[in-house]
């Protein structure tokens, strides 16, 4: 059963703001394989953020979360934002975004540092944490997110914050998002032609995660499953902390096209018939229930009559490979029986009827449906599963979800490690 939406936090009493929400009015994006999203917020007195503006448009160049063709990425960007800013009256010259593209993984590496006898300074830290991304470097790969998971001191293990100790030797179990430099930089280019600025990379499943789970899920752990049109991506949560994401290119646009070649039609019918009539639960009534559609015939276009259990037969093994896929993926990650055993489905493909059971058997856990929390000034549409990945950068830019150690902004003002990066490479190549 599909759970209410919940209320945005703090909607009853007022709550601090998050000493990292950012200042003013900002902007993100929300670049997918169906659509791209543009939504301009501010965050409000009480740290609840507030949209100003927002705008969508159907995509087009993107495939996979990567772009492929940047003339019509860039024209279909450029309409979401123009939309979105028109609404807010503000221009941006940047963007939180959302990363898909460069098959992001999750790697963690353990970084021992020498101190010598003295007391941690932030500087030790972020020499560390430059350590782990030096070694994605050299993988031809750059690391979004820098999250520590835990320090030890000497043989002191548990430590959430060093600073200011005295050691001999400093260790951390370091959690790195990585994605393929040249994708990275397909992306960057892709927004510099439409005038904007890569402000904050936010890995896409985890900002699902920021906007589908519930506080207690995000301490007790859960996985959060963002099935989207042309990935399906993962990301576990426990103690507040990111602990894994994975990434398959496979999402609603592959049962789409499933359809379309097995029913001879257009992929818009195609994609209306799995709206409407798609299911994972099967009943007597399929076989004798007929359904219309135009088919491609020697003669053009001709309409023609299926039932419906033939068009079930081609849904049901793709989302199954995908399930079975995800729950390889689980298993790989090796992060123990007790971790992430709650799992939401978010995304738009998720609304699939019947995939909560399907995800359920599959995968061997609880599964529930999610759809991301109310925002203010954001019309109930865009509180569907499929935006749950745009709420979350907005719930991100309020602060949410930021590691109690962040390296990867702190102290850099508003042009992240990924903008010097994407420069960095413009200039040189």
């Amino acid at each position: 059963m599909t759970a209410a939406p919940r209320l945005p936090e703090g909607a009853g009493a007022p709550r601090a703001r998050h000493p990292r929400a950012r200042n003013g009015a900002f902007g993100v994006l929300d670049i997918g394989s169906t659509k791209v999203v543009c939504l301009i917020a501010r965050i409000e007195p009480d740290g609840m953020p507030r949209v100003l503006g927002h705008g969508w448009q159907r995509s087009h160049g993107v495939k996979g979360g990567n772009l492929i063709d940047l003339q019509a990425a860039e024209r279909a960007i450029r309409a979401a934002v123009a939309h979105a800013e028109e609404m807010a009256e503000i221009k941006l010259s940047g963007v939180i975004v959302n990363l898909s593209c460069g098959q992001p993984e999750s790697r963690q590496h353990n970084v021992r540092w020498t101190i010598g006898g003295r007391a941690i300074t932030e500087t030790d830290l972020r020499a560390m944490v430059g350590e782990g991304r030096r070694r994605m470097a050299e993988e031809g790969r750059e690391a979004v997110h820098s999250l520590p998971l835990n320090f030890t001191l000497d043989a002191t293990p548990g430590v959430a914050d060093p600073r200011g100790m005295i050691c001999e030797s400093l260790g951390v179990r370091l959690h790195l998002v990585d994605a393929a430099s040249a994708s990275l930089r397909n992306l960057g280019t892709g927004l510099a032609r439409c005038d904007l600025e890569v402000e904050e990379p936010v890995s896409a499943p985890y900002a699902a995660a920021l906007s589908a789970l519930m506080d207690d899920e995000r301490e007790l752990g859960a996985t959060v499953i963002d099935m989207g049109g042309g990935t399906t991506s993962l990301a576990v949560m426990q103690e507040g902390m990111l602990l894994h994401t994975a990434q398959i290119p496979v999402g609603g646009w592959q049962v789409t096209n499933d359809l379309a070649r097995g029913l001879s039609t257009s992929a818009d019918q195609a994609e209306r018939l799995k709206t409407m009539h798609g299911s994972m639960i099967g009943t007597i009534e399929d076989e004798r229930e007929m359904l219309s559609l135009c088919r491609q015939g020697e003669d053009g276009e001709i309409l023609s009559r299926v039932p419906r259990t033939q068009m079930l037969h081609i849904i049901r093994p793709r989302v199954e490979e995908t399930l079975e896929l995800i729950r390889d993926r689980l298993a790989e990650a090796a992060l123990g029986p007790e971790i992430g055993q709650r799992v939401v489905l978010t995304g738009g493909a998720s609304q699939l009827v019947g995939m909560r059971e399907a995800a359920a058997r599959i995968l061997g856990r609880q599964v529930r449906l999610g759809r991301p929390q109310p925002v203010r000034g954001l019309p109930d549409a865009y509180l569907a599963p499929g935006f749950a990945t745009t709420l979350g950068l907005v719930s991100w830019g309020a602060g949410d979800g930021r590691p109690a150690l962040d390296f990867d902004y702190a102290s850099q003002g508003s042009r992240g490690v990924f903008t010097r990066f994407v420069n960095w490479l413009r200039d040189r190549v």
